[in-house]
C-alpha cells in the first residue's frame, strides 16, 4: 500500500519540470546576450527583463509544488515537512521581490538565502529519529529518509551552495552553479515521494 498519496508523486515530479522549463524558455526570449553559464537565474525574473513572466510564473508553480508535497509526505519528520513548505513559500515571495535589472537587493537576497537554508536542510530534518532500514513495523524505511543518503543530499546541497558563492565573488560559473543547486532542491523531493510510494506494509505514520 502506497505511504504518499498520488498527487504527491505528481507535484513533486512537476517542481523540477517547472524550473528547468522556466529557465530554459526564459533565457531563449532574453536572447542570445544571455549566458546561462555565468549569469544567475534571478536576472530571468528582473523587472524588464525579456521572459520575466516565463520565470516568476515558473517560480510560482514551483513554490506551489513544494507547499503541496509537503503538505502529503506524511512518512517525513514534521521538521522536514516544514522546511520543504517554506522552502516552496520563499520561491513564491521571489515573485513578490523579484532581482532589480542592476545592481543588487537585499530583500531579494535575503528570500533567497533563507529559501536555500531551509531547502538544504530539510532532507535532513526529514529523518525520523531512531529511523533504521527496518522500522519498528517490520518495514523498510523509505531509502529517501534514511540518514545516509539524506546527508549524502543535503551535503550535495550546501556543496553546491559554496560554488555558487565562491563563483559569484570569480566571476565565471555562478550561473552554471546556481542551475545545480536548484536543480538538486527541485529533484530531491521527488526522490523522497518515489522512495515512500514503493515501501509496502507499515505502520500508518502520524502526521
Amino acid at each position: 500500500m502506497r505511504s504518499v498519496p498520488w498527487w504527491v508523486l505528481l507535484s513533486s515530479a512537476c517542481a523540477p519540470v517547472l524550473l528547468v522549463g522556466g529557465w530554459t524558455i526564459s533565457a531563449v526570449l532574453q536572447g542570445p546576450g544571455y549566458d546561462p553559464a555565468s549569469a544567475t537565474i534571478s536576472i530571468l525574473a528582473a523587472d524588464g527583463a525579456h521572459g520575466y513572466w516565463v520565470m516568476t510564473s515558473a517560480l510560482l508553480g514551483l513554490g506551489v509544488c513544494h507547499v503541496v508535497t509537503a503538505c502529503g509526505l506524511r512518512p517525513a519528520a514534521r521538521a522536514g515537512r516544514l522546511a520543504l513548505g517554506g522552502g516552496g513559500v520563499t520561491a513564491m515571495l521571489l515573485a513578490l521581490f523579484p532581482a532589480p535589472s542592476s545592481g543588487g537587493s537585499l530583500d531579494h537576497g535575503t528570500v533567497v538565502a533563507v529559501g536555500f537554508c531551509l531547502l538544504a536542510l530539510w532532507p535532513v530534518l526529514a529523518v525520523r529519529r531512531g529511523s533504521a532500514p527496518l522500522a519498528p513495523g517490520g518495514a523498510a524505511e523509505p531509502w529517501g529518509l534514511r540518514p545516509g543518503p539524506s546527508l549524502v543530499a543535503a551535503g550535495l546541497m550546501w556543496l553546491g551552495g559554496a560554488w555558487f558563492l565562491l563563483a559569484l565573488f570569480l566571476h565565471g560559473t555562478a550561473g552554471a552553479a546556481e542551475r545545480v543547486v536548484t536543480f538538486e532542491q527541485s529533484f530531491w523531493p521527488l526522490m523522497v515521494a518515489v522512495s515512500c510510494a514503493r515501501g509496502t506494509g507499515g505502520e500508518e505514520r502520524p502526521v
